[in-house]
């Protein structure tokens, strides 16, 4: 059994919307109905062209969140099944891109100056301050019964969220 649902839409222009739901076929009706997202409202009808399954809805919405940041060609590889062009996809090749960089480095290596590894040197160390500082402060767990307020185990309470590693922490505002 299911509990979220990452899915595309195909919308009447030809633009895609990607949302997550508990219940998908609900969703899809409200869609049609015009009661969905502002997006999918101004551009029906929509049509379901791709969706994934997920025992908890907070991974439906993180894969969401993942899909809305892909390109129109690496979301219609997903959607066309052909995961191993996602890879080759996700690569930048614009005009800032490192691709092909090397070709264009000067033959002499030069050195960076005392002050610009004194900058680097202080950069990095401040990241890395920031860094602990965020894993120190924002990894408070919730206790099972917190959880259980929230109706049901595979909920996470609003103002909590689960970390990679699979611990629930709260939002620090």
């Amino acid at each position: 059994m299911s509990y979220g649902y990452m899915y595309i839409l195909e919308c009447a222009d030809g633009s895609y919307y990607t949302g997550s739901t508990k219940f998908l076929e609900k969703r899809l009706e409200q869609h049609q109905a015009g009661e969905g997202a502002n997006h999918t409202k101004k551009h029906l009808p929509v049509k379901l062209v791709y969706y994934e399954e997920f025992e908890r809805i907070d991974a439906a919405f993180s894969r969401e969140k993942q899909a809305q940041g892909w390109s129109r060609k690496k979301k219609e590889a997903l959607i066309n099944n052909m995961p191993e062009k996602l890879h080759d996809l996700a690569k930048c090749m614009n005009e800032t891109s490192h691709v092909g960089f090397d070709s264009t480095q000067p033959t002499n290596s030069a050195q960076p100056t005392k002050s610009a590894e004194s900058t680097m040197k202080k950069a990095s160390a401040s990241l890395s301050l920031r860094k602990n500082q965020m894993n120190k402060t924002d990894t408070s767990s919730t206790t099972d019964a917190e959880r259980s307020r929230s109706g049901s185990d595979n909920e996470i309470p609003n103002g909590w969220v689960e970390t990679t590693l699979g611990e629930v922490c709260k939002i620090k505002n």
